[in-house]
């Protein structure tokens, strides 16, 4: 698959909106990147693409954000601050993979094993001149 160039913060969320109208009750997808890659502006257009009003903020030290507004509720993590999958657990992983709706992880490369096989994995990369790179992977 190719990789794609998002110059902007407003590239990167009219990509995401492009995701969300692809996206079904039950996907996940899995933003991975090193600090300030785009992750939360793939996020922002990811919920807005589902058509909810929210103001999208990262969940890093809440983590997890629950979007319930648009066409289908969306649950955003960010394992960024967990240590053990054991914490990802006791947030209700298991019973929110289960709802009908969209699931964004931020960070998820931490707990791949947590992931359903089925996920939508995306790679971001910031670059010197300020864009960014998402390539998915698979």
């Amino acid at each position: 698959m190719l990789s794609t160039i998002l110059p902007t913060p407003e590239d990167a969320q009219a990509w995401g909106r492009d995701l969300a109208q692809t996206l079904s009750a039950g996907d996940v997808v899995a933003l991975c990147g090193q600090l300030g890659a785009g992750k939360t502006q793939i996020t922002m257009g990811l919920v807005a693409g589902l058509g909810s009003a929210a103001a999208v903020t990262s969940p890093t030290f809440t983590l997890l954000h629950e979007y319930l507004d648009g066409r289908l509720p969306v649950f955003h993590f960010d394992f960024y601050r967990m240590e053990k999958p054991e914490e990802v657990l006791g947030l209700g992983w298991d019973e929110i993979l289960d709802e009908p709706g969209i699931v964004i992880v931020e960070w998820a490369d931490l707990f791949p094993e947590l992931m359903p096989e089925s996920t939508h994995w995306f790679d971001l990369s910031a670059r010197p001149d300020g864009s960014r790179v998402i390539q998915p992977r698979g």
